[in-house]
């Protein structure tokens, strides 16, 4: 009879945890995190604070509960809501190319890359979502700037695979996303394209972005400025607030 494994105690309470506040709705108390999960408040709270930093749970301001947070539910998004979250924003990005003329794109994070779940393009409207899926490296893109500003724990899982990919330029252009709450790609991913990307969040979390890609000629810097703001303005009202 084969003997049973190892068991490594810290990860077997961290899944109690993440088991715990998943039950209770996706967020609960310190309290009471540790007593259903029958630990010590202070292992609890050790434990909660790497989860934390990893972007497992998450604190909001003002708000004395964790939250399970948004490296967990992409995990949970990777395996199948794609679609939906797809189709709930598709309104927003098709507002947005027919407000600006330029191609939108709507992208999420998938471990160190951004993966893209959908295009509109003002001058081939019908093309299928299907046929426009890619993936591509953070660094360097809108959209990426955007989930290594605002998506915990995206820095660390970069540089754990390419451990010079956020040299102090890059990190230069973090701080600047968010400081403005936008990110801007002057020909740096692609030669003649500019982007502007802007983050979706949902439950205070940042979910998604919305990326408008055209021509650097069409697209200088002063017009994209006045597009992020645009931009989110339709991301607003797309997006759902706390209960």
């Amino acid at each position: 009879m084969a003997s049973a494994p190892k068991r490594i105690q810290s990860i077997v309470r961290s899944a109690a945890i993440l088991e715990v506040m998943a039950q209770a709705g996706g967020c609960a108390r310190l309290g009471e995190i540790a007593a259903r999960a029958g630990m010590e408040k202070t292992t609890a709270h050790n434990i909660l604070q790497t989860l934390d930093h990893l972007g497992y749970v998450q604190r909001r301001p003002g708000d004395m509960r964790y939250h399970l947070g948004g490296r967990i539910l992409n995990l949970s998004r990777m395996v199948g809501d794609d679609h939906a979250l797809r189709a709930r924003m598709r309104p927003t990005l098709e507002a947005i190319a027919r407000q600006s003329g330029a191609t939108v794109h709507l992208g999420v994070p998938s471990g160190d890359e951004a993966a893209y779940l959908d295009r509109v393009d003002p001058q081939a409207p019908d093309m299928a979502a299907a046929a426009v899926q890619r993936r591509e490296t953070i660094e360097g893109s809108a959209v990426g700037l955007v989930f290594l500003a605002f998506v915990p724990g995206m820095g660390q899982r970069v540089l754990s695979t390419r451990a010079h990919a956020l040299d102090g330029g890059v990190r230069d252009q973090i701080e600047a996303v968010r400081l403005r709450g936008y990110a801007l790609d002057l020909e740096s991913y692609r030669p003649g394209q500019n982007a502007v990307a802007v983050p979706w969040r949902e439950h205070g979390e940042v979910r998604a972005a919305i990326a408008l890609t055209g021509p650097c000629a069409d697209l200088p810097r002063p017009r994209l400025v006045r597009l992020a703001w645009m931009m989110m303005q339709h991301v607003a009202r797309a997006t759902v607030q706390p209960c």
